[in-house]
């Protein structure tokens, strides 16, 4: 799994639960009721003493508004996360705790020491401690190490910080036996555990706020605060009833109850942005250790408070350790992906550069290797047939089988698209071919072969430039011999069914194919598009062998019955030229012969440039073609009249830049019009 911090799980634990439950209305009301109690409370004892009476402020009023907030924890927790009720039962705890102290004790000019009233108020953190830990856990799933040690420095120094200001304070002025001391203490020191949690379950989130944890450690912070300057004033003689400090007691179960009701909110990490507060938070909290440590040289700060500020040091310097580590990992890591190719976990061309050099360094004549370069055949229209996702995952596939193949006789790599690359133990040989074999899929509709160029070594290059140059240029002379072979043959078989079928059907698209080879040309595109582009013009008719005989030698008009087969004829091409993989690009211009320049052509409606250029060229030689050839139904016209009519037809049916091209052409010598490949 997956680490996710703690922080971010709050957010969405909270927004998705609050979202569902709601903050019902009476709970609002209650909450704020009770805060503005607690802050007249507050007021009342400090800022205005006695200017609002006593009745509402004395004896048990302010454990009522205790127990409503311990009561509407203890509601939260029923409604969601099961923490927040053993927080509530520890606040009901503190509460019982303070009536029997002011039933009971209160009046006592010595009351004892520990009592019950002390079990009640020390109970309380227990349960909270158990409660916020509860939270932390489900709102957590995996924490680093190094998170987990900045929590552990953060909770040591908050605690060295608490012992310096209060432990050491309270046992120098202690007058009472040990247990009373012992009882007065473990309450700052209970509050500085919850604390010191709170603390690290912010580390836990990388140090980004969170307003669950920013009220609980709001209301610890009250509850520690008031309790430490309580065993403070006491053991100094110094306390007394009405001290600023006791309206904390009574704020800090609202606050706790604020936390487990509003809906949460936490600090969002920007993408890409990498926040300070990960090393800023740890330093802050040693530098805390190490004031500590210094405060004990010149003013007594207690055992406790050394040793908590030693602890958190050495956490800080494992949690360099740790760091140190990680990145070590992280560099090893990335050096490794460096070189890997992504996809199929072979070496790349980095990779590939790194290994020929080193080979080529220690490499002699009795001891010859080969690279070999490997460009797969057909996976551009895989591709396009079957998506990207499905070419991905052949790709895995021939790497995986070319780094079988190779075993430990050589080293497989992909040096990026459908490029794969070997080194090869051995002068060429039947690993070559073998290794060529590997990369090799045939299936329903598709059949993926390769081109390959080898270079055998040192004997043929002495650097890794070279080499590569001489292989590439092998590979991509195999691979154009394997072109035109592979579309030549389908082609011929193709013609030759045309052939059989309607013979002036054959000689028509010999003609429609020079004529556009050289319009083509005329275009100055490169000699594999002219290529193309003659092949779909020798086949662009190959579907009228579907159409019956009698619609293609009517000597009159088609009616409309028989107009649908014609036009069906440029699908049924398609589909017969795009079952040899090697002519898909051909059937695609076929398919768009009979589209016309202003979209009212078939079969798709195609406009202007939504046509394939191939397809305009062929459409206007074709129009020529049949004007000036004998028909059925009417005689041949000569070139002049077909041109002008191409010319009258011209941004209409026909692409005006191709017609005009075309024209060019035709009045160029024969002898310079290229041959059928």
């Amino acid at each position: 799994m997956g680490i996710t911090h703690l922080d971010d799980l709050s957010v969405m634990s909270g927004r998705s639960f609050r979202s569902r439950i709601g903050t019902p209305r009476v709970v609002l009301c209650a909450l704020a009721l009770m805060s503005a109690w607690a802050i007249t409370y507050g007021l009342a004892f400090t800022v205005f003493p006695g200017l609002l009476g006593d009745a509402p402020f004395r004896g048990i009023a302010p454990d009522v508004v205790f127990l409503l907030a311990a009561g509407l924890l203890i509601w939260r927790g029923l409604r969601g996360e099961r923490g927040w009720i053993l927080i509530g039962i520890g606040a009901l705890c503190w509460a019982s705790g303070d009536i029997y102290w002011t039933l009971a004790l209160g009046n006592l000019a010595n009351p004892p020491v520990p009592s019950l009233a002390d079990a009640g108020y020390l109970s309380f953190c227990p349960f909270a401690f158990a409660g916020i830990l509860s939270l932390v856990r489900q709102r957590m799933s995996g924490v680093p190490k190094a998170l987990a040690a900045d929590s552990a420095a953060a909770t040591l120094a908050v605690g060295a910080l608490g012992a310096a200001l209060v432990v050491e304070p309270v046992v120098a002025h202690a007058d009472g036996g040990g247990l009373a001391v012992a009882t007065n203490l473990a309450y700052p020191i209970s509050d500085l555990l919850l604390l010191g949690l709170i603390v690290g379950a912010t580390a836990l989130g990388n140090w980004r706020l969170n307003r669950t944890w920013v009220l609980l450690a709001a209301s610890v912070l009250a509850f520690w605060i008031a309790d430490s300057v309580y065993v403070v004033a006491d053991a100094t003689g110094s306390y007394t009833q009405n001290d600023w400090y006791n309206a904390l007691w009574y704020a800090s179960p609202v606050i706790a109850a604020w936390a487990g009701w509003l809906p949460n909110w936490a600090s969002v990490p920007v993408p890409g942005r990498i926040s300070a507060r990960g090393i800023v938070m740890p330093v802050a909290f040693a530098s805390v250790a190490i004031a500590i440590l210094v405060w004990s040289s010149f003013d007594p700060v207690g055992v406790t408070a050394v040793v908590l500020a030693t602890g958190s040091l050495s956490v800080v310097m494992g949690r360099l350790v740790l760091t140190w580590r990680e990145n070590a990992r992280l560099l090893r890591a990335s050096q490794g992906e460096a070189l890997a190719d992504a996809l199929t976990g072979l070496g790349n061309r980095r990779a590939l550069l790194a290994d020929l050099e080193r080979r080529l360094s220690a490499a002699s004549d009795d001891r010859p290797f080969t690279l070999v370069l490997f460009d797969l055949d057909g996976f551009k229209q895989y591709n396009d047939i079957f998506g990207h996702p499905s070419g991905d995952a052949l790709l895995r596939r021939l790497g995986g089988k070319l780094e079988s193949c190779l075993g430990d006789s050589g080293r497989a790599y992909r040096i990026g698209g459908d490029e794969f690359c070997a080194l090869i133990n051995a002068a060429e040989g039947t690993h070559v071919e073998t290794a060529a074999a590997a990369l090799f899929e045939r299936g329903d509709g598709f059949a993926i072969g390769c081109s390959h160029g080898s270079a055998v070594l040192p004997s043929e290059a002495n650097d890794s430039s070279t080499a590569l140059t001489i292989a590439d240029q092998r590979m991509y002379a195999a691979k154009r011999v394997g072109r035109v072979s592979a579309a030549q043959q389908s082609k011929d078989v193709l013609l030759s069914a045309v052939a059989e079928r309607n013979r002036e059907l054959g000689a028509h698209g010999h003609d429609v194919a020079e004529l556009a080879a050289a319009v083509a040309t005329a275009f100055s595109l490169a000699l594999d598009e002219v290529d193309m582009i003659r092949h779909a013009a020798e086949l662009h008719d190959v579907g009228k062998v579907a159409v019956p005989d009698a619609i293609l030698d009517k000597p009159a008009p088609l009616e409309e019955s028989e107009w649908t087969f014609i036009r069906g004829h440029t699908l049924i091409g398609e589909k017969i030229i795009a079952a040899a993989p090697d002519l898909a690009h051909v059937a695609r211009l076929v398919r768009s012969s009979h589209e016309n320049y202003d979209g009212t052509g078939y079969p798709d409606g195609l406009a202007r440039r939504e046509i394939p250029l191939g397809s305009r060229i062929i459409a206007v030689c074709d129009a020529f073609d049949a004007m000036t050839t004998d028909r059925p139904y009417r005689e041949a016209m000569d070139a002049e009249r077909a041109v002008a009519e191409l010319r009258r037809c011209a941004g209409t049916q026909f692409d005006p830049e191709v017609v005009e091209r075309f024209c060019a052409a035709l009045k160029s010598p024969r002898e310079m019009l290229p041959r059928a490949a």
